[in-house]
């Protein structure tokens, strides 16, 4: 990392946090300087053994330990892990807050750990897992410049980062980054079918729709035209291809998938009220 280093504690040991943690020892972040609670040891373990990282079952031992504090915990245990931090943990206030936890406000965080805290929320999509995630990140304005430079080094270990201007935009990255792939999965399971209805077992029909898919989107990286012009490159007129895009077009798939995402951002902001 080119940003100086600092303590950071992770409270939750799921798939998301050894993702994120794997990433930064990955990129050179040293891993003496990072901490992880969880209340089962498995992971804990896991992570101590593979990563060489601190391991505490304890949420406060970490969290007093840390400069930077992650929340990687469920929505629906946030409340809980969080009266249990203010309760326990007395410089929260000067420490970055940080977390990963899908539809809780900062506004929310503040009832939850003071007014006085800082904090960013950040939103990875799953293709963390397998280092190739968009995480959208939004910051309330007591975080600096030098908080937001070292968080998004952090989670560039995971993929890609983007920072949207407010918690607004946030739920509507969440509906296209957020659930994008489960979108691009329900496509992609559908070419499969198409292609087994056609005569293709299982095992091949995926084959050619996952490597489709993959050389799809590196091209789309690698090219600087927009998306529109790249589809037409690959669509002789009158041809088969033209065919296949006459059908989509007619069943109008951008109507399609903006109601998608009106539906995928509206649900964010109700789940919002729910905490």
């Amino acid at each position: 990392m080119t940003t100086s280093p600092r303590n950071i504690a992770f409270i939750g040991a799921g798939n998301m946090t050894q993702s994120i943690v794997g990433g930064m020892v990955k990129s050179g972040y040293p891993s003496d300087k990072i901490y992880v609670s969880n209340p089962s040891p498995e992971k804990l373990e896991k992570l101590k053994s593979s990563l060489n990282v601190h391991t505490s079952q304890d949420n406060q031992v970490v969290a007093e330990a840390a400069d930077v504090i992650v929340l990687s915990v469920k929505p629906q245990l946030m409340a809980d892990v969080c009266a249990a931090l203010k309760k326990q943990v007395s410089n929260l206030s000067e420490k970055l807050i940080v977390t990963i936890a899908a539809g809780i406000r900062i506004e929310k965080y503040r009832q939850y750990l003071g007014d006085d805290i800082r904090m960013i929320r950040v939103m990875p999509n799953t293709p963390s897992l397998v280092g190739k995630g968009m995480s959208g990140l939004v910051a309330d304005d007591r975080v600096s410049e030098a908080d937001k430079a070292f968080i998004t080094e952090a989670f560039d270990g995971v993929g890609a980062t983007l920072w949207v201007a407010d918690e607004d935009q946030l739920d509507i990255l969440g509906a296209v980054a957020g659930s994008g792939p489960a979108y691009f999965f329900e496509f992609m399971a559908s070419l499969q079918k198409a292609a087994t209805a056609l005569g293709f077992d299982r095992d091949k029909a995926r084959q050619m729709v996952q490597q489709t898919a993959l050389g799809a989107a590196e091209m789309a990286i690698a090219s600087e035209l927009e998306l529109e012009e790249l589809r037409k490159q690959v669509t002789s007129k009158g041809g088969s291809t033209a065919k296949g895009i006459e059908v989509y077009q007619a069943a109008d798939i951008d109507d399609i998938s903006g109601q998608a995402v009106k539906a995928a951002v509206q649900r964010n902001q109700e789940m919002a009220k729910l905490f």
